[in-house]
């Protein structure tokens, strides 16, 4: 029996296991994958209070540590299930069940992907799913966004102030996007759009070189030299192990109310995982001490 187990080890969740420990409670990490969520794919991290910089690997190693160090138990196994009898919580995973008195859902999010050759190997070397973490690296040079939502068309803005051109790739015929923010982008001198644009080849060996696309109306190759892609094609959680004890929008988010707090008592969800609108380590760590918090005040009533 556990005062918590946390469902998932990155910011968020080992962040709460840092708060549950300090304050004297037995926590059990379960992880599906591997530590430090999305950021450990990241070779630099530059954003984060008191930190100049730091790869994320390191960032979610020296975490590990430091709650392992506390007395955090760690286990990598894939959370099938969670459901509460009277007050007592029974997590099922792959390979055992746990019992606890506590939950804190941090399973997080992942981008979706393009699916294409080199995508994977140039993550980190001029392929990036986040503009607010990596667009700095690309200042004065050029860039493409591939995208057609409102997150797409607000990289680009931002991504304009620094970088020397932005050039803003769509599959379909249109923006998807609020018309405020097409109004805005329209205005930037140094962003430029195409629509009907397939993505097809990413090149480079060491770091991206250019963007290779395919006109779906007329077929022609288009060949973008860029330094820098963001592929901002959507989100996804997964939270579908939860569905028993917590609700979710319509895009599978969690829905919390203030503490970080499910429909189900003593069940709380921190980070990606949950409805917001600002996704960053940051926040994922602010969220992650709230729960373990409220958690906690949970426990000693």
């Amino acid at each position: 029996m556990y005062d918590s187990i946390i469902i998932g080890c990155g910011p968020a969740g080992m962040t709460a296991a840092l708060y549950l420990l300090r304050a004297g409670k037995s926590v059990l990490l379960l992880e599906k994958d591997s530590i430090g969520g999305q950021i450990a794919k990241s070779p630099r991290l530059e954003n984060y209070p008191s930190i100049k910089s730091i790869s994320g690997s390191d960032f979610a190693d020296q975490l590990f540590e430091q709650i392992t160090d506390l007395g955090a138990e760690f286990e990598l196994e894939d959370v099938q299930s969670v459901t509460k009898d009277v007050d007592i919580f029974r997590v099922k995973t792959n390979f055992n069940m746990y019992d606890a008195k506590t939950v804190i859902i941090a399973t997080g999010c992942t981008h979706k992907h393009l699916g294409l050759p080199r995508e994977e190997q140039l993550t980190g070397h001029g392929i990036s799913y986040c503009a607010v973490c990596d667009g700095s690296f690309f200042a004065g040079q050029d860039v493409v966004i591939i995208g057609d939502a409102n997150t797409a068309l607000q990289y680009a803005i931002s991504l304009a102030d620094t970088s020397s051109h932005v050039f803003v790739a769509t599959l379909f015929d249109k923006f998807f996007a609020d018309d405020i923010l097409i109004e805005k982008m329209k205005k930037v001198p140094n962003i430029s759009y195409r629509h009907n644009l397939s993505t097809k080849q990413f090149l480079g060996k060491d770091e991206l070189e250019a963007v290779i696309f395919e006109d779906t109306g007329t077929n022609e190759e288009v060949t973008v030299p860029v330094k820098g892609a963001f592929i901002c094609i959507g989100q996804e959680p997964h939270n579908e192990a939860f569905t028993e004890v917590v609700d979710l929008d319509p895009k599978g988010f969690i829905i919390v109310e203030k503490g970080q707090k499910t429909r189900t008592p003593g069940l709380f969800a921190a980070g990606d995982c949950t409805v917001k609108n600002i996704r960053q380590v940051v926040t994922a760590t602010n969220d992650g001490a709230i729960a373990a918090l409220e958690a906690n005040n949970y426990l000693n009533r």
